[in-house]
């Protein structure tokens, strides 16, 4: 065994010694032809400076901090809902511009039922606007040109038409339709459970204004289509609507429907990105008055001073809003209709009315109008029975006409704008001028 052993390890040492013995190195061969010249590529850095740079995109973010679009909540507050979101979340709007979702309701032929189309998707609802909400091609070739096209600047379906029109803006290439597939007011929807949750018909509010749309001794019930909330309303994105001259209840009255130059003359950017000043244009988009000379609309300067193209036409629209409030608030027989509110950081639209009506009925809900004075018709089964027994004691909400509902809707519409008038006054002008002689062949 000893001997075996002795002999393995000759073998393997001899097999090392074998291994790491190496013989001299031969002659060198001879020299490959060169390789070709390869092509320099593209200086990143020097690509991404062309936006990001203080006078580019550094200057765009600060002057967004300022906008609405950046700080305000409802992005937070509306993150997972895939109906609001398509206007309140950035994932969402680009869902349904990209895949143009169209602004249609669909009739379920099984349930009877209408559905409204324009939606997003659960995956898609959310996000603060930025950047790529509006500028969707941003980082596609990194180059400036990346920020445009826009994510829409087609033709805007309205949802609170089903689609059946549409808002197209087409100056300035039309710029201004990015702006307006969000700032339009949304349906306002019959009751899913007492009707079939269609949109309520404006066009039959006009042509029939004495007919009752809403009879308080029936309430909660059919045939009632609509049940009055303290949130019965159009939103607040009217200002493309009324811009554009579409979407009020048009009654028949001494106003004809036009629209003023502004709705082909001029665009959104014209007024709300003009040249920064302050906290005003650029990308803030807070209006500025300079830019209505500056851009070539008006031959002279216009200030809050001036009589003609400012205080004139603001002052009448306040007036006839504030008579057309004391005709709806009038069904009430004594008592408002129309909810105020005297915050003047809260209600957006405090200096709209000498009231301060904020465009809400003024109908009792523990959560959101815990102080409100009429009986709200449908109750919550979620309220606590404190809540309850509290609405059973509020004076029962009255009967609404067709014109009463109709000239709610305008009430909300033009007051909501924002500008009284600014936007298009000689529309603005037709459809309260019109709801009040419609109020008053009515009764009130």
């Amino acid at each position: 065994m000893k001997n075996l052993t002795r002999l393995l390890s000759l073998f393997c040492l001899t097999g090392l010694m074998l291994v790491s013995c190496e013989g001299p190195m031969g002659l060198q061969g001879e020299a490959g032809l060169d390789g070709k010249d390869g092509i320099d590529g593209k200086d990143a850095n020097e690509t991404c400076k062309q936006c990001h740079n203080p006078g580019v995109v550094s200057a765009k973010m600060a002057e967004f901090d300022y906008s609405k679009h950046n700080y305000g909540e409802a992005a937070f507050e509306e993150a997972g809902n895939a109906t609001c979101g398509p206007c309140h979340n950035s994932e969402a709007f680009k869902y349904v511009c990209k895949n143009n979702v169209p602004a249609t309701y669909t009739l379920n032929s099984s349930t009877g039922k209408y559905s409204n189309d324009y939606v997003a998707t659960s995956a898609t609802a959310f996000g603060e606007f930025n950047c790529t909400t509006c500028h969707a091609s941003l980082h596609t070739n990194y180059v400036l040109g990346d920020f445009a096209p826009l994510t829409n600047a087609a033709a805007v379906q309205m949802t609170m038409w089903k689609g059946a029109k549409s808002i197209n803006l087409t100056q300035d290439n039309g710029i201004s339709n990015l702006c307006v597939k969000c700032h339009q007011p949304r349906p306002m929807s019959t009751s899913s459970t007492l009707s079939n949750g269609d949109v309520v018909d404006y066009a039959a509010l006009a042509a029939n204004p004495g007919n009752v749309y809403y009879d308080s001794s029936v309430g909660n019930a059919s045939p009632n289509k609509l049940v009055p909330s303290y949130r019965t309303h159009v939103h607040y994105g009217t200002v493309g609507a009324v811009y554009a001259g579409k979407g009020g209840v048009e009654f028949t009255g001494s106003q004809t429907y036009t629209n003023s130059t502004h709705t082909t003359a001029a665009s959104c950017e014209d007024c709300h990105m003009y040249t920064v000043s302050g906290r005003t244009g650029g990308h803030t988009f807070f209006p500025t008055l300079t830019s209505c000379n500056q851009t070539g609309c008006h031959s002279s300067a216009i200030t809050t001073s001036s009589t003609t193209f400012y205080v004139t036409p603001r002052n009448e629209i306040k007036t006839l809003l504030n008579q057309l409030a004391a005709k709806i608030n009038a069904v009430g027989g004594g008592t408002d209709i129309l909810h105020v509110n005297n915050d003047s950081e809260e209600n957006l639209w405090y200096t709209g009315t000498t009231n301060h009506y904020d465009g809400y009925l003024n109908i009792y809900d523990p959560s959101t109008n815990p102080n409100g004075v009429w009986r709200n018709p449908a109750p919550s089964n979620s309220w606590t029975q404190a809540s309850k027994d509290y609405n059973l004691t509020l004076t029962v909400f009255p009967s609404l006409k067709n014109v009463v509902l109709g000239s709610m809707i305008n009430f909300q519409f033009t007051l909501r704008e924002s500008s009284l008038g600014i936007h298009n006054f000689k529309y603005s002008k037709a459809l309260l001028t019109n709801s009040i002689e419609a109020m008053t062949a009515a009764g009130y």
